[in-house]
């Protein structure tokens, strides 16, 4: 007969709010060292021994990486480093030493079913189509006159980071493939997952009871940490989705994979994009017909039931 018991949480838990104000302390933490090194590995690669002038490359990166040699592979490599010192590090350093867990306490429940797998990849591609219009809502904005210069910053800042964006997604050889599946669809999937549902998400649960609440928080601030403020409330709401998967599945992997398969299915598309093999570029905001917008939503809340009757019972 199966074992449908929950495991048990450690008897000792600190205090939620203290405990969590440590994790901040230990992100930032990783975030100064992580920028540090970054910035060295940099001028390494990029400088020329001269000083003020590898500075210099390192601030034309951030600006305007095309005009650096080999800038691709260089932003890359700082948003890599910088992930897993910001995201990645800090919240299992925590988890280890602060919490005393071990890996396998991520997982809230004995057993995943092994049909969660699939459920789970449909349901992250039948919402696409959804979240799509979302994204096109969301972008379209606007506050009130007496915001004028709020918005103003707000879309400068939009707009470099839509120029960061592009020239990262903007890759053509099998090698640049593999790299940017590795930086942009693998290591954020790890390390946004370990830190915002293994860790945050858990934490909130165990001090306010209620999963919803603890999964809707830790969704804002998912998507809050992007510092998008025209894409929130579609990334928020995809946090919420990786965040109900964990919490009906049980296993953190479930999410990582999810996550996996949303930012995955995006270098696919954009490769294949920039080869000419297909017409449709997945990052223009084309409106979604009501139809195909209408079909996503009744699709993934069907998946949705299903993926927690396959989860039911093991939840108390």
């Amino acid at each position: 007969m199966q074992n449908t018991t929950p495991l048990t949480l450690p008897s000792r838990v600190p205090n939620t709010w203290r405990s969590l104000l440590v994790l901040v302390g230990f992100i930032l933490v990783g975030m100064s060292v992580g920028n540090i090194l970054a910035v060295l590995v940099l001028v390494k690669v990029l400088g020329s021994g001269q000083g003020i002038a590898d500075m210099d490359i390192i601030n034309t990166l951030i600006r305007s990486p095309q005009d650096v040699p080999n800038g691709w592979y260089a932003l890359l490599l700082l948003q890599a480093m910088a992930h897993v010192s910001t995201y990645l590090i800090p919240p299992l350093l925590y988890w280890f030493y602060i919490e005393r867990r071990k890996l396998h306490d991520f997982r809230t429940r004995p057993f995943t079913p092994p049909v969660l797998w699939g459920l789970t990849l449909v349901v992250v591609l039948a919402f696409m189509p959804l979240n799509s219009l979302i994204i096109e809502w969301n972008a379209e904005m606007k506050l009130p006159d007496a915001l004028g210069g709020v918005e103003q910053w707000m879309r400068s800042q939009e707009d470099q980071l839509a120029r960061l964006t592009d020239f990262m997604t903007a890759f053509e050889t099998p090698k640049q493939f593999v790299v940017a599946m590795l930086v942009i669809g693998v290591l954020p999937a790890i390390g946004e997952e370990v830190l915002f549902r293994g860790v945050l998400q858990r934490k909130l649960t165990e001090q306010w009871v209620n999963p919803h609440l603890a999964i809707w928080v830790a969704a804002a601030l998912f998507s809050a940490i992007h510092v998008q403020f025209y894409g929130f409330l579609p990334r928020m709401l995809l946090g919420a989705l990786f965040g109900y998967l964990y919490y009906w599945s049980g296993s953190l992997l479930i999410a990582i994979f999810a996550h996996f398969v949303n930012n995955g299915i995006m270098v696919l598309m954009l490769y294949l994009y920039h080869l000419g093999l297909v017409d449709y570029n997945i990052e223009d905001n084309e409106s979604v017909p009501w139809p195909a917008a209408l079909a996503s939503l009744v699709v993934t809340v069907a998946l949705l039931y299903g993926i927690r009757r396959q989860s039911k019972p093991q939840v108390a």
